[in-house]
């Protein structure tokens, strides 16, 4: 009996006025190119707060096979912002340590810093797909993808879902349930070489080198 290709079953299948050729159903693999984001803001939520300090830090590259930590950590975007509101929390601000009243005057417009932004990324990912990192996720990237969509004209250079957990990569790794698997809860070979200051920069980069160290760790 005569074989049956594929080509031959979709184009006697296809509707009238559809192209009869096989769909390709390989899609085009890139690498990913991850961004460690750390912000510092004066409240819980955004909208009715606002972010008064981000940033982003190249960590690494991922082909499906192999991971490349950078030699460095020099290669970073860091803004301070004007609030968008007048709300805040005092207990956000004795965290961060950032003079809000400050940056009202000083502070970049959003719309600026998301562009600048959101043109760094691309940039820096060149043909690689942008894949946003942090540790929770959770708060870092609702207050950055409200960010991106509010004032940038180009939306989320991660798309709606290109993001990383570390929490969650701790977790599926050592076995341990999320609520345990903290910064306070990590082994000491997934400990970083800096500190945590809750300023945006540093904390972007410490997280970056755990980013690596948790990528790389072999359990």
């Amino acid at each position: 009996m005569a074989q049956i290709t594929l080509e031959q079953t979709f184009a006697k299948n296809a509707p009238a006025g559809l192209s009869r050729t096989v769909p390709n159903t390989k899609s085009e693999s890139k690498v990913d190119v991850y961004f460690s984001a750390d912000i510092e803001t004066d409240g819980p939520i955004p909208g009715p707060y606002s972010i008064l300090s981000f940033a982003l830090v190249y960590a690494g590259s991922y082909d499906g096979k192999t991971f490349k930590r950078p030699r460095d950590y020099d290669n970073h975007f860091y803004r301070e912002l004007q609030p968008i509101s007048n709300e805040y929390e005092p207990e956000a601000l004795a965290v961060n340590g950032l003079d809000r009243d400050l940056l009202i005057q000083t502070g970049m417009l959003p719309a600026q810093a998301m562009r600048e932004a959101n043109e760094w990324v691309r940039k820096t990912a060149g043909d690689g797909n942008p894949v946003f990192v942090a540790y929770p996720l959770s708060f870092d990237w609702t207050w950055l993808y409200w960010y991106f969509v509010r004032f940038s004209k180009r939306g989320s250079p991660f798309g709606h879902s290109r993001c990383f957990d570390i929490k969650t990569a701790v977790s599926v790794k050592s076995g341990f349930p999320i609520a345990g698997s903290g910064r306070s809860r990590l082994p000491n070979e997934l400990l970083p070489k800096r500190a945590h200051t809750h300023h945006a920069l540093d904390d972007a980069i410490e997280q970056a080198e755990i980013f690596a160290n948790v990528f790389e760790w072999e359990v």
